[in-house]
């Protein structure tokens, strides 16, 4: 068949047969790759895994792996693009992680699965206590005294712009469980429940005993317990503080009584009295190297230094160390702000037999604000303040004092940090650091920073 003429004003191409359009098909069906068939219906193909942007964001899963503990606890490391803090990590944990809070380029996540443990891990004895406080006790108990240390240097650092030469020292619990003299228990009647608030919650998360405190509150909790699972706990008792003392266990709210019962606690050859509504340190095992170290810098009792001195004693609870301060002072100020407490410290100096120590009720800032005037030059102070420090009247009138030696007594590494900070400015030097394990098991170190006034100041 002969081509077909292309007419004049027509196509400027052949017009192909059926033939050429066959060949083209097949040449253009050669030079592609066969197309597979469908298996299943399109509807029950798995999803694919949404690819991670990065940054990783909130509920995002990455890997990292733990390169140290740092301040409150948390472990550091890197991965989806952020600096991590994971929440009861060790050190050299090869971890997958879940973005749970978002800061910047810094995120707080959880662990999904550890997916090789370091060396410093060990098997949790109380996993719930993990979810309510005990976020240490995943580390050797060695681990743990050398990371209180790093948060201790690295608050410092940090916050206080404090370098020091050497890590600072913790000296280890005795005991490091069923050491606690005091106890905060919750009661939820909805549940019901009876133990601690889980972390960050006001959750309670119910504990078969609490492992945590001494055996005299461990069979009062069982007690607890019994009255809950029988329903005798009043709704009402929500919150339960429990105090152990040498004599018996002081208790509030009190559930048969009409007020919490005193009970007593000897510590380095002085007899304190106290009840569940008082702080009181926690820890009796570490209580005696506490408090010879808070007082290494003043005078030998009976000493001629002591004449015609100062001591202030801030903060002073129910005088755990304004006693011992005025068996060594010519006079002593304990001031505390808690009525109950301030109570108990007058009583417990009068015990002692000393007329040399007076008790002031009122708030430490608020005191400090005409204390200079009132008083002079103090040549001592010691503070023991809460979680929070000295608030920010109260760092600018301390100085005021001009005392000599200041001795810091702090349960926060952070905000001891930002108050040494103020006082370094203040014209003083810091002259040392020690850590006491208070609370093992938990990320949280008790301190004792001795501060002298520069010559020049």
């Amino acid at each position: 068949m002969p081509p077909p003429v292309r007419p004049r004003g027509g196509l400027p191409y052949p017009i192909p047969n059926d033939m050429d359009l066959k060949r083209r098909a097949a040449r253009k069906r050669q030079n592609q790759p066969e197309r597979k068939r469908r298996v299943t219906p399109r509807r029950n193909r798995p999803q694919r895994a949404r690819p991670m942007l990065l940054p990783a964001g909130h509920g995002d899963e990455t890997e990292t792996v733990i390169e140290r503990i740092v301040p409150g606890g948390l472990g550091l490391g890197h991965g989806g693009g952020r600096t991590l803090f994971v929440s009861r990590a060790a050190p050299g944990d090869r971890v997958r992680v879940r973005i749970d809070r978002e800061q910047g380029r810094v995120a707080h996540a959880s662990i999904v699965e550890i997916l090789e443990p370091g060396p410093d891990r060990v098997p949790e004895p109380y996993p719930l206590l993990s979810r309510c406080g005990a976020d240490f006790q995943h580390l050797r108990y060695e681990a743990q005294l050398a990371a209180k240390s790093a948060m201790i240097g690295d608050s410092l650092r940090r916050i206080g712009g404090i370098q020091l030469d050497d890590p600072v020292q913790v000296a280890p619990s005795p005991q490091t469980w069923r050491y606690r003299a005091r106890a905060d228990w919750r009661h939820d009647p909805a549940q019901p429940a009876l133990g601690y608030l889980e972390t960050g919650t006001h959750r309670v998360i119910d504990l078969p005993d609490d492992p945590f405190v001494l055996p005299a509150l461990g069979e009062r909790f069982a007690q607890l317990r019994e009255r809950v699972a029988q329903g005798r706990l009043p709704e009402w008792a929500t919150e339960l503080r429990a105090a152990a003392g040498d004599d018996g266990i002081s208790f509030a709210p009190p559930l048969e009584l009409p007020q919490p019962v005193p009970v007593h606690a000897k510590v380095a050859g002085e007899r304190y009295a106290y009840d569940a509504d008082c702080f009181f340190q926690i820890n009796p095992y570490v209580l005696h190297g506490l408090l010879d170290d808070a007082l290494r810098f003043t005078p030998e009792p009976g000493s001629s230094e002591s004449a015609s001195r100062l001591a202030i004693d801030l903060y002073c609870g129910v005088g755990l160390f304004t006693v011992p301060l005025a068996r060594r002072f010519e006079r002593v100020i304990g001031v505390e702000g808690q009525p109950r407490a301030a109570e108990f410290a007058q009583r417990n100096v009068a015990t002692a037999g000393l007329r040399n120590a007076q008790i002031e009720i009122a708030s430490v800032e608020r005191w400090l604000d005409g204390a200079y005037r009132s008083h002079g030059r103090a040549p001592f102070v010691l503070l023991d303040p809460p979680r929070a420090g000295l608030p920010a009247s109260g760092l600018r009138a301390l100085p005021r004092l001009r005392a000599t030696r200041i001795t810091y007594v702090s349960c926060d590494p952070a905000t001891l940090a930002r108050d040494l900070k103020g006082l370094l400015a203040s014209g003083y030097t810091l002259h040392s650091v020690a850590g006491f394990d208070m609370f093992p098991q938990t990320h949280h170190v008790e301190i004792v920073a001795h501060l002298e006034r520069s010559r020049e100041s």
